[in-house]
């Protein structure tokens, strides 16, 4: 078990750029939260979505026209506004309308737009601003984003100070959810939906608009859009009374056109009908006209086909948010070609939102109707085997993409209640590591659900099977709440090698987010669980984050006793890559105690050791700390040139982090030399690296030259 030594603190785990994270040029994420970022291009809605989106459809143009309005200042003299509120019952159309205006107004944010899901009336609860800002932050290229929500929130204003950017806030639930998400520059938009009109953020200067229902001319254009001129020209009184059931909602009157749709024979008299009959079907939605949707709902499922409507059932039971033909197929015991047909049949019924590249969610409504029907048509035994099933092809697959990243770490064992078989859905690491960072907000919820149902092995075997996404891109605070989950499942589930990863693991998480005295403290539970265990190996690794610690906390001498003894165990039980990457401590802590000659043949030897171990990234690691060593010992030149080399490595592979290290080291030694302009260079590099990357070392690196 390596995961101690792959990262046991801040400065030992790679902090490479996102191998696909968004930005503002066009790529998108999609998990819990999804964040849109596109230059000038707000959500798309699905185009096989019948909501009313074509330029010519006029039920919403003085809809439209007040947006205009309100941004513009209500006259040509004044000041655009830059936070507005849209709010109206649920089904109303709210997403579809904004989203429409905002690409209308693409060259007014040159910077790009940004979207994010609030979740505000979720069964499973309303997204935290931590979780949106952590999101928006890595679209806009921030790396490394702080635990710390004030950090997030001081971040997010200092990226958006001067950006001419629009937010769209869709969803929201409080006005207390949206302000620590406004932007901090005045040239930008934020617009947010709401099912309330969320007046407190009158305060924030905020313009409202409260959008109505669909009158009954706007109501009937949308159906016959939808069924074409004739079978509305044929029945008028029919079709105004399936409008009129519908009560003006855009969602309601969609979902009855998908029904008609699918039936070209069908009189339309025979939906308003059955409409009519099935009045009082879902009383629990008898809210803010919820209702009549669900009426609409009814009488899409009823016509669904079998296998459709099976997935409708699971997937409404399943605690995640977005869906792709993996879970789907997991979820039913089907493939995956099973899967996308039936997931294609879901979206054309409007029952399944298309959000993305082979991503579909549900609207809140629709997954009320889906828990219901779940609830009404499976057994509680067929929920809880859908349930298990999505969790062992999640664990199945992150295991692969952990097997394809971090070889090394890939050392307990896999249990399976129902192997799905299902191929892989990506082929090389770059796709692995986005497969990870894109299903990590699925990835909690089922470990979350796992938990809860006493699947213990489950639960910590899917924390193992996410190190890379920890390891790689930092995602600091589901990192700790992954591996409190873990530790607790392996401890109830009496593996004693499984707690002691999740000690080792979830302590490198605590030290790399600044929790130093926490990450102690699972440190001496794995030192303990190591020697009751008889297990040198893993005693070793428990040092040496001790060590680090008590490096990080300036107890110098604790620290190289620590490390100490872990080479002692690690030379006696055969395990040169943890003595080497020990070395690279005491060469670290030999520097900072201006011993530059002892701290060369540490980092010497460490690196002979990591290249004869085949750890490259490592091995550069040394190399840097080696240049930089034999700079601060006088030999200038031959210490740029091993520095200039580590750069090169971490250039090639994408370590972000650690090119930024590379640079501040060059840019002192430099500056040592009494070459200003040099320096400045490399500092002024450094620190783009790290205001994508290490917000903190920012913040030390600026301090440090003030200093000087």
């Amino acid at each position: 078990m390596d995961k101690a030594q792959e990262g046991a603190h801040r400065n030992t785990i790679s902090g490479q750029a996102r191998l696909d994270g968004p930005t503002v040029q066009g790529r998108d994420v999609y998990g819990g939260i999804h964040v849109h970022a596109a230059a000038a291009a707000a959500p798309p809605p699905s185009p096989r979505q019948l909501l009313p989106v074509t330029a010519n459809f006029t039920g919403r143009s003085e809809d439209l026209a007040a947006l205009d309005g309100l941004f513009a200042g209500d006259g040509p003299d004044g000041p655009p506004r830059t936070l507005l509120v849209v709010s109206g019952q649920a089904g109303i159309g709210k997403t579809t309308l904004v989203s429409r205006w905002l690409r209308s107004l693409g060259s007014e944010f040159p910077d790009g737009q940004l979207y994010a899901d609030l979740r505000g009336h979720s069964t499973r609860g309303p997204a935290s601003p931590g979780e949106v800002l952590s999101q928006f932050l890595r679209a806009l290229g921030a790396g490394a984003v702080p635990v710390d929500p004030a950090e997030q929130a001081s971040l997010w204003r200092s990226f958006t100070a001067g950006a001419r950017i629009a937010v769209m806030l869709d969803n929201a639930f409080t006005a207390a959810q949206v302000r620590p998400l406004l932007p901090g520059g005045p040239g930008g938009l934020t617009i947010v939906t709401s099912r309330r009109r969320l007046t407190g953020l009158r305060m924030d200067g905020a313009e409202f608009h409260r959008l109505g229902a669909l009158g009954p001319a706007a109501g009937v254009e949308l159906l016959r859009r939808a069924i074409g001129e004739d079978r509305v020209a044929n029945e008028p009184h029919e079709a105004r009374r399936v409008v009129a059931l519908c009560a003006g909602l855009p969602l309601a009157v969609c979902l009855a056109s998908a029904r008609l749709a699918s039936r070209p024979g069908q009189p339309v008299k025979a939906l308003a009908d059955a409409l009519t009959r099935e009045a009082g079907r879902l009383a629990a939605l008898e809210v803010e006209g919820e209702s009549t949707v669900g009426m609409a709902l009814d009488a899409s499922y009823a016509v669904l086909g079998e296998g459709a409507a099976l997935l409708y059932r699971r997937l409404g039971s399943l605690p995640v948010r977005t869906f792709d033909a993996g879970i789907a197929a997991a979820a039913c015991a089907g493939s995956t070609a099973w899967a996308e047909a039936r997931l294609d049949e879901l979206v054309e019924a409007n029952l399944l939102e298309d959000i993305g590249p082979g991503t579909c969610r549900f609207h809140d409504l629709v997954q009320i109707h889906a828990q219901g029907r779940a609830a009404a048509d499976e057994t509680g035994s067929a929920s809880e085997e859908a349930l298990r099933r999505v969790c062992d092809w999640y664990l199945e697959t992150a295991t692969e993409a952990e097997k394809r990243l971090t070889p090394a770490q890939f050392t307990l064992s896999r249990t399976y209640a129902h192997p799905s078989g299902l191929p892989a859905a990506f082929t090389d690491d770059p796709g692995a590591l986005a497969w990870l960072d894109a299903h990590r907000i699925n990835l909690m919820a089922v470990l979350r659900a796992a938990a809860e149902r006493g699947w213990h092995a489950t639960a910590w075997q899917l924390v193992d099977a996410m190190w890379p996404l920890f390891l790689r891109l930092r995602h600091y605070g589901l990192w700790i709440e992954a591996h409190e989950i873990g530790l607790g499942a392996a401890r109830r589930d009496g593996d004693a090698e499984a707690e002691r990863q999740m000690l080792n693991s979830g302590a490198i998480g605590l030290s790399a987010a600044g929790r130093t005295a926490d990450a102690t403290e699972w440190y001496s539970a794995s030192l303990r669980a190591a020697r009751d265990a008889g297990d040198v190996r893993d005693e070793g690794q428990a040092l040496l984050g001790l060590g680090t610690c008590h490096r990080e906390a300036g107890r110098t001498a604790e620290a190289v006793r620590c490390l100490n003894r872990a080479i002692t165990m690690w030379e006696g039980c055969g395990y040169p890559r943890g003595v080497a990457l020990a070395r690279i401590i005491l060469g670290e802590i030999s520097l900072g105690e201006d011993d530059p000659r002892r701290a060369i043949e540490y980092f010497a030897r460490a690196r002979a050791g990591l290249l004869a171990a085949h750890d490259p990234h490592d091995a550069a690691r040394a190399l840097v700390f080696l240049g930089r060593a034999r700079a601060r010992a006088g030999a200038h030149a031959a210490g740029v040139a091993e520095m200039e080399e580590a750069l090169v490595v971490f250039t090639s592979s994408g370590a972000a982090y650690w090119q930024g290290r590379a640079l501040e080291m060059l840019g002192d030694s430099a500056r040592e030399r009494g070459d200003a302009a040099v320096a400045g260079a490399f500092r002024a590099r450094a620190l783009a690296l790290y205001e994508a990357t290490s917000p903190a070392d920012v913040r030390r690196l600026r301090e440090s030259w003030e200093e000087s």
